[in-house]
């Protein structure tokens, strides 16, 4: 009887300790994401053109060959873009985080880890963090012999809180 008291007072020290160490690690993930991060952060979005911060880190830079323009943007928590659009459309691929994108008169969606999003040539879209979350995407402007982006008003605390 005493070898089995023993052994459950062990097991419970055991399982409480590996919850406590569960618990440690899902409140650092912002901050193990960015140390875990495949790029550098990069620097500061215009705010301007940002709600909240945003940092891009350019990877390849456009040329007269490839006419592709490549980099990553880190989205801090509730952190958007303003309306925009690209005249050859955009390919984002989510790295990292839980973040939204919406295309201009269609419900808001969410993207994850994973997620490739193509936003249609001219057509106006934002995207960004959720409020819970960092988000970490890269993103792709081919054709860029057609431009680059137009920047637009910013997305509205209703607009960026709403599905529709």
């Amino acid at each position: 009887m005493k070898k089995i008291l023993t052994l459950a007072v062990v097991l419970l020290v055991f399982i409480g300790q590996a919850c406590k160490t569960k618990v440690e690690k899902s409140e650092n993930t912002e901050s193990n994401s960015l140390e875990q991060a495949i790029f550098p952060k990069g620097e500061a979005g215009n705010a301007a053109n940002f709600t909240g911060n945003a940092y891009n880190y350019g990877l390849v830079a456009n040329d007269s060959i490839y006419n592709t323009l490549v980099g990553n943007v880190y989205f801090e928590k509730s952190a958007r873009s303003n309306w925009h659009l690209h005249p050859s459309g955009q390919i984002l691929i989510v790295l990292d985080g839980l973040g939204y994108h919406q295309l201009e008169g269609q419900p808001r969606e969410t993207m994850k880890k994973g997620d490739v999003i193509k936003v249609p040539a001219n057509t106006r879209h934002w995207h960004g963090a959720t409020e819970n979350n960092s988000l970490t995407q890269m993103y792709i402007l081919p054709k860029t012999e057609n431009g680059f982006v137009t920047w637009l008003e910013p997305v509205t605390d209703e607009q960026y809180r709403s599905n529709n």
